[in-house]
């Protein structure tokens, strides 16, 4: 039986993570219940989490300011790596 559940996002992060989910032939929900089986199965998240380092940390801290950021349209993205 499916459930309705009700989550949070953030718009921008959705929509393009919909653009990539739709390349590889998978709607929103189907790759949340891929998440979701994957979490199940391996009895927590399915990738590494790590505390960045402090080079990272300062690199985040410098992109939430707005500074030494250059702003690109996936599609710009996928051609550049094409």
């Amino acid at each position: 039986m499916r459930q309705t559940t009700s989550i949070k996002l953030d718009p921008t992060v959705k929509q393009e993570a919909q653009e990539i989910f739709a390349t590889l032939g998978l709607t929103l929900g189907e790759a949340v219940n891929l998440f979701l089986n994957q979490v199940r199965l391996r009895k927590g998240i399915p990738f590494d989490i790590e505390i960045p380092n402090a080079k990272t940390q300062k690199i985040l801290q410098e992109i939430r300011e707005g500074k030494n950021v250059d702003t690109f349209s996936l599609d710009e993205l996928k051609r550049a790596n094409a």
